[in-house]
């Protein structure tokens, strides 16, 4: 079994170095990354967290800032990184989509060997999701074959930093709008993934996966088997490294006792058939 991380954070040198300034200059990193505490990881830094987790491999992403220049920054860190790390690190990449550099970095990057886009963090870069440049961008994921992941919440427990008010209603509605289009929501779709035992919701979520990064933060590992029983092929194992790391995420699922063929498709099958979806020509 080839276990892949669908759902891993890294950031250059250079976000590291100035990660204090940031701290003013950035709101939503700000209110994740004030606290020192909360790790920030470099590709290497993610590479070792595999090797000890046993994993072969993990999509990875930098952080979605509200400044375009430093989407790019990170854009290009993970791209180089990816070259270099014969195929263990997956690429996507983070844009804004309110800006108008948006749609011209996705294309960039999508040139570029970007597998996909995300994660976007609509609440922390400030726009809905009903926004004009969030639908172009959708538009432009679907004729290049290319998933989109986005950050979306549960409208209801604990407030934690981070958590927007973009929750399973509000991500129902964007999938109706761009049916062909594959969408990846990040935490279990804010708990849209339960409203798919209504017959018009699973219908409308064809081409809707579930990563299920930060779970062990967010729900019972039951989720686990309730979700595969109705969407066993678009549920995607994610750790949210560096919060938490794969080896620590990887053990919580492996202790769930799921069925061999369902364990398989949780940690990297599901995630290699949508990615082999995309390999065409673009």
């Amino acid at each position: 079994m080839q276990v892949l991380d669908a759902h891993t954070h890294i950031v250059p040198p250079e976000i590291l170095a100035q990660r204090e300034q940031l701290l003013s200059r950035e709101a939503h990193f700000a209110a994740l990354y004030a606290d020192p505490r909360a790790r920030l990881a470099t590709a290497d830094d993610l590479l070792s967290a595999l090797g000890h987790a046993g994993a072969r491999g993990a999509l990875a992403f930098g952080f979605a800032f509200d400044d375009p220049g430093l989407c790019r920054l990170c854009n290009d860190y993970t791209l180089a990184s990816a070259a270099e790390s014969r195929g263990l690190i997956l690429p996507f990449a983070v844009v804004n989509p309110a800006t108008p550099e948006g749609l011209r970095e996705a294309s960039r990057c999508l040139a570029a060997g970007a597998l996909g886009l995300g994660e976007l963090m609509p609440f922390g870069q400030g726009y809905d999701l009903d926004h004009p440049g969030l639908g172009h961008l959708l538009e432009l994921a679907c004729e290049a074959n290319a998933p989109v992941l986005l950050h979306v919440n549960e409208p209801l427990g604990h407030a934690y930093a981070g958590k927007g008010p973009h929750g399973p209603a509000e991500a129902l509605c964007l999938v109706q709008r761009h049916p062909y289009t594959d969408i990846i929501l990040a935490h279990w779709g804010g708990g849209l993934c339960f409203y798919e035992l209504m017959p018009e919701v699973r219908a409308a979520c064809t081409r809707v996966y579930y990563d299920a990064a930060a779970s062990g933060y967010l729900y019972d590992d039951a989720i686990y088997a309730c979700a595969m029983q109705w969407a066993p092929e678009r549920v995607l194992w994610g750790s949210d490294y560096p919060l938490i790391s794969p080896r620590r995420a990887l053990a919580r699922v492996r202790a769930l006792g799921l069925a061999p063929q369902a364990e398989a498709a949780l940690l990297g099958g599901n995630l290699t058939h949508l990615l082999e979806k995309g390999m065409g020509p673009r």
